[in-house]
């Protein structure tokens, strides 16, 4: 259950990052308190997780999936831009997060 503790606290770390995109500096009060929520389930989520998982492992694959999935959601949906070498050392950090999975033992 570990785990999935922590991917769901992934998914709400870019949850509350896109809710604070769109809540425009915290001017829209609807995204503003979705923004709150998130970040409240997003460190509930990797607290649970933390029971099983040692730090050094969940906390840079928490932060790693809200990383990557932010950037993911900034370039399908707010149409950002990556460059090349950008996209280049985004795929280093998907490596990365899988490096550490692969890695750890758990």
């Amino acid at each position: 259950m570990a785990w999935i503790f922590l991917v769901v606290a992934g998914i709400f770390e870019m949850f509350w990052a896109t809710m604070m995109k769109l809540s425009e500096g915290f001017s829209k009060w609807n995204y503003s308190l979705l923004t709150v929520i998130g970040m409240i389930a997003s460190f509930y989520f990797l607290a649970k997780s933390l029971h099983s998982l040692p730090m050094s492992l969940a906390y840079p694959i928490w932060t790693g999936i809200g990383a990557v999935g932010s950037i993911l959601i900034g370039v399908f949906f707010f149409k950002d831009h990556l460059s090349l070498l950008t996209s280049f050392f985004v795929a280093l950090l998907i490596v990365g997060i899988i490096g550490i999975k692969v890695t750890s033992g758990h």
